[in-house]
């Protein structure tokens, strides 16, 4: 571990809705695809063809995938900030560049992900509704998700005084 980390947190997708619905999502493809190869069944009124199920069963496969992998990763130094959110983000801001940060607490309609044109910014989130928030010297401003916000609110206090 580099002995310069003063913080890292590694969050991920793991509400229990997300994964029903992807659940869901393949169980679709599945469905059909024994209905219609297994049980030489048309799968609906207006049936896929064989070959599209299955590409469909892979795609929704992939999907609940990428979802398992991805990940936001916050690591802080004295520095810097490092946002890394592979493959959607990543993102360096250093201490000298902050204006002012604060944990705030925001409408879970925020949404996941990397979301653009926000009140708060530049958004980076896998779940929850808190984050640091940061208004940049720039006037640019971001926020980035934590599931551990009195640390980094510590953290933060101590590093801009």
């Amino acid at each position: 571990m580099d002995p310069n980390i003063i913080f890292e947190e590694d969050q991920r997708f793991t509400q229990l809705w997300l994964w029903l619905l992807m659940g869901g999502m393949l169980l679709i493809p599945i469905y059909g695809i024994v209905q219609q190869i297994v049980l030489k069944e048309p799968f609906g009124d207006n049936p896929m063809s064989d070959l599209g199920l299955i590409i469909f069963f892979i795609a929704m496969l992939a999907l609940c995938g990428f979802f398992w992998m991805i990940r936001l990763q916050t690591t802080i130094t004295k520095d810097e900030i490092t946002i890394n959110f592979p493959p959607l983000a990543k993102k360096r801001i250093l201490w000298s560049d902050v204006e002012q940060a604060q944990i705030v607490k925001y409408s879970p309609l925020i949404g996941y992900g990397v979301r653009i044109w926000t009140p708060h910014g530049t958004v980076y989130n896998v779940k929850g509704n808190r984050g640091l928030f940061l208004i940049l010297k720039n006037g640019k401003k971001c926020m980035i998700g934590t599931q551990r916000h009195r640390e980094i609110e510590d953290l933060v206090h101590s590093l801009l005084k």
